[in-house]
């Protein structure tokens, strides 16, 4: 079974219908779902996964307990470094959440440095990321440094992969194989 890291930035509160696509294909393929607890878009993804009865998810938070729990779903607690503050405290779950995720949907509103930080985090893992860039209303995927590079400087739809980019098929194999393929040659 895929398990996907659903994240995103913190301003977005509602999710539009090309998001709430890609969480039906999600569900529909009766992936696992790792989400955050924050508000904005962690809770918004919450929300529409428990109005769709969805039970495949598991809600990760630091702290004495999760601060949106929409779904009353399990939960994992991570213990952050003792010295950890701000975004570093928080991050930690998220860290362990790439880790753990064989994918992940961003959801960017093109600011978000916590966003972009779980994008690098996927990266990072080899794993592919879909992620919706609320200011363009589409759907880039990410398998690598370079591409990431591209999306924080504003340079991701360009015109060559502006089409492949709206399509946003990360979770139907195309994109999969590719993350593979490119970890295949990396451990050569």
């Amino acid at each position: 079974m895929k398990t996907v890291f659903i994240g995103g930035s913190r301003k977005v509160f509602r999710l539009n219908e090309q998001i709430r696509l890609k969480l039906a294909e999600i569900t529909e393929r009766g992936f696992h779902v790792l989400v955050g607890d924050a508000n904005g878009a962690d809770r918004a993804v919450q929300a529409q996964l428990r109005d769709w009865g969805y039970t495949k998810v598991t809600v990760f938070f630091v702290g004495g307990a999760p601060r949106n729990n929409e779904g009353a779903w399990p939960t994992e607690r991570i213990a952050p470094p003792s010295s950890a503050r701000g975004a570093d405290y928080y991050g930690a779950k998220d860290v362990v959440m790439a880790r753990n995720a064989e994918a992940g949907l961003m959801i960017w509103d093109g600011k978000s440095k916590g966003t972009l930080a779980n994008v690098r985090n996927l990266v990072r893992e080899h794993k592919p990321v879909a992620v919706y860039v609320s200011q363009q209303k589409r759907f880039k995927n990410i398998l690598d440094e370079a591409e990431l590079q591209a999306l924080s400087s504003g340079k991701q739809f360009g015109t060559a992969q502006s089409q492949a980019g709206t399509q946003a098929e990360l979770f139907v194999g195309a994109t999969v194989r590719t993350a593979a393929r490119k970890r295949r040659r990396r451990a050569v």
